[in-house]
């Protein structure tokens, strides 16, 4: 199955812009283009679209993302080194749940002490 452009981003939650910009720096390969000349996205770039949009959404850099994307584009020789690339974000990502969940930690104290203090103010009145 193929999507317009419009339909990508749609499916994808990316705007036009978006697609267009991730060809022009070549995150994607330049989708295929349907009799008229319009681009015609693959079930398969869709799924790479959701890939990429997972590294964007985890904070990986847009420069590490091209990185991993040209080693893609060369074939399982790559493997290695986009393996590696995938290792260390992973790192990067579980460091941040830390300290996410540090600061979630904080909050909820905060919040209880919030609490405790209204329960204490209706108590008294």
């Amino acid at each position: 199955m193929t999507y317009a452009i419009a339909e990508a981003a749609h499916r994808s939650g990316l705007s036009i812009d978006t697609l267009r910009y991730y060809e022009r720096i070549e995150l994607i390969s330049p989708p295929a283009r349907d009799s008229a000349g319009r681009r015609a996205y693959s079930d398969d770039d869709l799924a790479w679209l959701e890939f990429l949009t997972k590294l964007r959404t985890t904070g990986m850099p847009i420069q590490l993302m091209r990185e991993y994307a040209a080693l893609c584009r060369e074939g399982a020789v790559t493997a290695a080194p986009r393996k590696e690339i995938l290792e260390r974000h992973r790192d990067d990502v579980a460091a941040r749940i830390q300290q996410l969940l540090a600061c979630l930690d904080v909050l909820d104290y905060k919040i209880d002490n919030y609490d405790r203090l209204a329960r204490s103010q209706e108590a008294s009145a």
